[in-house]
């Protein structure tokens, strides 16, 4: 595929949460292509320590477990200091396990929101100061289709993902005087390798590429091409919204 170029990106500094590995760090490589400064963190510090170094300097990582707030407070700083205050910032960390209603406890409750939507809105937090001060910013949260399309075998995740899209737009309300956008990008069931690994099985994919309009898997790339549009300035009147990568399942 022959993919945009975005002048504004370029020395651009976006931080990205999940970024070591399926659209996470498809979307800092992503990123780093279009010669932005690009810092990300992770749980996985072997997989972020190794995709940094294979991106060059302008690419910092961080060690992070993203349910620890003063943790994820603590990294963002470390980045700004490495690579520049976030003009950009990707709210990419999540985690799909399926579970049973029937087996929820409130602390595993607690635990699916705090990976799933707490860290987002705190990362806003974070970084919405400096992107005051800069009269500027992008803010791409992750939502997903799965409660959209009813999906079951996972309340709690479903729970959160449906509460990023208040988030986005309570955001972008109180932050858009600022000229900060917020925006969700949806994505639909992306062949990452973890999907792969745990869930996918040649009869589930034949149902999902049914219920597509494009009967093609969704590979992690074009969920990083809309974040790389909603962080540019090619999208500067986007803001509230939804942004489906899903390939027509709805």
């Amino acid at each position: 595929m022959s993919f945009a170029i975005y002048p504004s990106l370029k020395g651009r500094t976006a931080f990205v949460t999940g970024g070591a590995s399926g659209i996470g760090a498809e979307t800092v490589r992503a990123f780093a292509a279009q010669g932005s400064r690009v810092g990300f963190v992770d749980i996985d510090a072997a997989r972020g320590e190794a995709l940094a170094a294979e991106l060059g300097a302008d690419v910092a990582f961080e060690a992070c477990d993203l349910r620890d707030i003063d943790a994820l407070r603590a990294a963002f700083g470390r980045l700004k200091q490495r690579v520049g205050a976030a003009g950009v910032l990707v709210n990419n960390a999540a985690r799909d396990d399926r579970h049973g209603w029937e087996d929820v406890t409130p602390d595993y409750y607690d635990e699916r929101i705090a990976a799933n939507l707490r860290h987002a809105f705190f990362a806003t937090q974070i970084v919405a100061p400096d992107m005051i001060a800069a009269k500027a910013g992008s803010i791409v949260n992750f939502g997903s289709n799965s409660w959209m399309q009813a999906s079951g075998g996972m309340p709690v995740y479903t729970t959160a993902k449906s509460a990023v899209h208040g988030m986005t737009r309570s955001f972008a309300r109180d932050l858009g005087v600022h000229g900060i956008r917020v925006n969700t990008v949806v994505p639909g069931w992306i062949m990452t390798e973890r999907q792969k690994e745990l869930w996918v099985t040649r009869e589930s994919l034949d149902a999902q590429l049914e219920r597509q309009c494009l009967p093609v898997p969704v590979e992690p790339v074009y969920v990083a091409r809309m974040v790389l549009f909603l962080a540019s300035d090619d999208s500067a009147m986007c803001t509230a919204n939804n942004f489906m990568v899903e390939a027509g399942a709805l």
